[in-house]
């Protein structure tokens, strides 16, 4: 049973750019209804808005983090408040955790150098990233320290965390995921792009693009299908792309 177990977003009638998103400016309601949810969709279909939004009614650093990690207001991150936090309702089953992280992959790099300058004061913090600075790991290493060294217990936002692993990564990350989720531990709420990652089996996949947020197959998604039919003939693809 998932924790998070509902997202409710009314229609928007305020001249906010949420409703230049077609996937978004219609209002939605969407059950998660499995342990493990994905997002899919083309950039700028609204998945990354919406993971911001959770995870600010969650408490999390939209920088990447957890609620200890929490910079979002202040002169020094202004503009780092999500404009759909405020509207959106999350229901809880039983009731609301404060635990688990939002991470996005492309603002990682300040993470890792916040994380930096707290082990200034006290090096310990780093026993929670596998002993030593994220920095001074690879960032496939530094993404899968954290997963394999933060991740415990709560719900996990994550915006297209495939972004520094390798295909083999991917698949160390799936086993993560697995050993977590299927205790009832975690709950994961990912946005991505790879075609392995969605394959994860039992998760629920939702699919944004002009006719608003559908739940899907991956086998139907064009990030499967797409990739597929390359790798079977990349010979055609690549006539046609670069023939002139």
């Amino acid at each position: 049973m998932p924790f998070l177990s509902h997202i409710s977003l009314p229609v928007l009638q305020d001249a906010t750019y949420i409703r230049q998103i077609p996937s978004l400016n219609r209002g939605l309601q969407l059950p998660l209804k499995k342990n493990v949810t994905f997002f899919v969709g083309e950039n700028g279909s609204g998945k990354s808005t919406l993971l911001e939004g959770i995870a600010e009614q969650c408490g999390f650093s939209l920088r990447g983090g957890n609620r200890n990690h929490n910079s979002n207001t202040g002169h020094r991150f202004s503009g780092y408040e999500s404009a759909l936090a405020s509207y959106l309702r999350l229901s809880w089953t039983p009731r609301k955790i404060n635990d688990g992280f939002f991470m996005r992959a492309e603002s990682f790099f300040n993470f890792a150098s916040f994380i930096d300058e707290l082990a200034i004061d006290d090096a310990r913090i780093l026993n929670a990233y596998g002993g030593r600075s994220l920095h001074e790991q690879s960032h496939g290493e530094s993404f899968l320290s954290l997963f394999n060294n933060k991740f415990e217990t709560g719900i996990y936002i994550l915006d297209e965390p495939e972004a520094a692993l390798s295909p083999a990564r991917v698949l160390a990350f799936m086993s993560v995921i697995n050993e977590l989720e299927r205790g009832g531990r975690a709950q994961f709420i990912i946005a991505t792009h790879s075609p392995i990652l969605i394959c994860y089996p039992g998760s629920t996949i939702y699919q944004f693009d002009e006719h608003g947020i559908n739940e899907t197959t991956y086998e139907t998604t064009e990030h499967f299908y797409l990739t597929k039919s390359f790798l079977e003939n990349p010979g055609l693809y690549l006539k046609h792309l670069l023939e002139d």
